[in-house]
């Protein structure tokens, strides 16, 4: 299984929970996160995208608290070393 954990939102309740996860194999960053986005987010964020058109529906929106940060730094250490083998 190439699917590494990297972490859990530090101020999680178990019930709701922000996590980052590592697809060693595809080099890919998988988050879980609160949705939906509201509609006026999504709004914004296709605005200010260089994308065309509307954002695909194979896709979305997930929010992750800042407090992550380092959890994702070290999602994206880990792509890095995965490519460099």
């Amino acid at each position: 299984m190439s699917m590494e954990f990297i972490g859990i939102d530090p101020n999680t309740d178990r019930d709701h929970c922000p996590t980052v996860w590592v697809d060693v194999e595809a080099q890919e960053i998988l988050f879980q996160g609160w949705k939906p986005v509201s509609a006026t987010t999504t709004a914004e964020c296709e605005a200010t995208s260089p994308a065309n058109g509307p954002m695909p529906t194979s896709e979305a929106l997930v929010r992750i608290p800042a407090r992550m940060v380092p959890l994702i730094r070290e999602a994206c250490d880990a792509v890095e070393r995965a490519g460099l083998r």
